[in-house]
């Protein structure tokens, strides 16, 4: 049996930073990583770049059962001692929308940064790790098939269910069910819409169709871009929208974010009475769209010069244009998610520590807590934070 001072599961952002911060202070850590590789979903992301942080880290941008859960780990580690970190590894790095930080050459940059911290603070990594169970009496105990380890405190660093094929696993809320935890309901969230008769031909013949949109679902909107996809609907504004819809919910669409329809539609009817509404919008959207959207909404009059429709009717339209309203047949759940909703129950964990309230030495970490970014660095500065609470208390 291997003694150690702290037993990290998952060889993920979370699970990688908690060992650093507990390496650094002179704590022994080992890091148990199922798979055959350490920092998968952080080599995949932001395109191969990885959007390792945002500038813009708010409660607000965080969801969870308990909204202010999140707000103590934040304001303790930020993006700014992250990015501190990426700077004394010599990482390039470049700002794109709206506060998104993203590695100038490669994801592989932010993965080899914590490879060489881990090195430096003496932390022990072992991957094809496969655990065959964990046991609590006094101190913890984990055997697998690499060996059988004891340590005084356990992190659950092991993820969500996003992405499968990458190993996700349910195995984090497992270990936690067994030792008394309240696991939250789980779903796949940062996940692209999927719809199905009539609307799924549509979005099948509208493939690669992209533009800027404001997409709400249940009170919150997003304006960003959109993509028609083969299944349905994806872009960044629907990835955002898909963590706050629920099953049976419309989505509604403004296609004109930035313009008002009404002016642009009864201006034309104005200044060119002989155009054809298709003709206008073709000005201020894909034209394959508008197609698409007169066979829906005013096929009857598709040859009919703008001044002829009446003003009623062009308002009509200018409605339907800011106020499209679709209802998803479902999302393409885990396989494809880039994050999972719920998880962990905050209730559970103290939000200074991440230590659970009724299990000593146990801390929940990262992805596998019910606290979920929104897009653009949010679940990295989340796992950044969350990491670093738990390495300073282990």
């Amino acid at each position: 049996m291997s003694d150690f001072d702290v037993i990290v599961l998952g060889g993920g952002a979370a699970g990688l930073m908690c060992a650093i911060a507990a390496g650094q202070r002179d704590r022994r850590a080992i890091v148990l990583e199922s798979s055959n590789k350490i920092g998968k979903k952080i080599l995949m992301s932001g395109g191969g770049r990885c959007n390792f942080t945002n500038l813009h880290c708010e409660p607000s941008r965080f969801i969870s059962a308990n909204p202010d859960f999140c707000i103590s780990a934040l304001s303790r580690y930020t993006p700014r001692q992250f990015i501190a970190l990426v700077e004394k590894h010599g990482v390039a790095y470049h700002e794109k929308t709206a506060g998104q930080l993203f590695c100038d050459n490669s994801s592989k940059d932010i993965l080899a940064l914590l490879e060489a911290e881990c090195a430096d603070a003496g932390v022990r990594i072992l991957t094809h790790c496969d655990i065959t169970s964990v046991e609590y009496q006094e101190h913890y105990t984990v055997v697998s098939d690499k060996g059988t380890f004891s340590a005084e405190s356990l992190v659950i660093a092991t993820g969500g269910l996003s992405i499968p094929k990458m190993g996700a696993s349910d195995f984090g809320y497992r270990i936690a069910k067994q030792f008394g935890l309240t696991v939250r309901e789980t779903r796949a969230g940062l996940v692209p819409f999927t719809f199905s008769g009539p609307m799924h031909e549509m979005t099948d013949r509208l493939s690669g169709v992209s533009l800027p949109a404001t997409l709400g679902v249940a009170g919150v909107s997003f304006t960003e871009n959109i993509l028609f996809t083969h299944r349905g609907l994806s872009g960044p504004a629907a990835l955002q929208a898909s963590s706050y819809w629920l099953p049976g919910n419309d989505i509604e669409l403004d296609l004109l974010p930035s313009i008002d329809a009404n002016e642009a539609l009864l201006g034309a009817k104005a200044t060119q009475p002989k155009a054809l509404l298709r003709t206008v919008l073709c000005e201020h959207l894909p034209r394959a769209l508008v197609l698409e959207l007169q066979q829906l909404f005013w096929l009857h009059v598709a040859d009919k010069p703008l001044g002829e429709m009446s003003d009623a009717f062009l308002r009509q339209i200018a409605a339907q244009l800011h106020g499209w309203v679709l209802k998803p047949a479902a999302t393409e759940g885990y396989r494809t998610a880039e994050v999972t909703l719920g998880g962990i129950d905050t209730d559970e964990l103290s939000s200074r520590t991440m230590e659970c309230k009724r299990q000593p030495g146990l801390y929940c970490i990262g992805e596998v807590v019910d606290v979920t970014g929104h897009l653009g660095g949010f679940n990295f500065q989340w796992a950044w934070a969350s990491a670093q609470a738990a390495g300073q208390a282990v």
